[in-house]
């Protein structure tokens, strides 16, 4: 509850969502402070669901 307390996520969010949503919501908190060496272009995009 501490975690999704510091995410700003109240009881009645939660009421609404998996705990599969928490946990991505979790890990990308956690990645807010990489850096990345590569954006993806469109391209990169297309060939993913090409």
């Amino acid at each position: 509850m501490l975690r999704c307390a510091e995410l700003g996520l109240s009881a009645e969010d939660l009421d609404s969502m998996t705990m599969g949503m928490v946990y991505d919501m979790l890990i990308e908190r956690a990645n807010d402070h990489e850096k990345y060496n590569y954006k993806a272009t469109q391209a990169d995009i297309d060939a993913f669901f090409g």
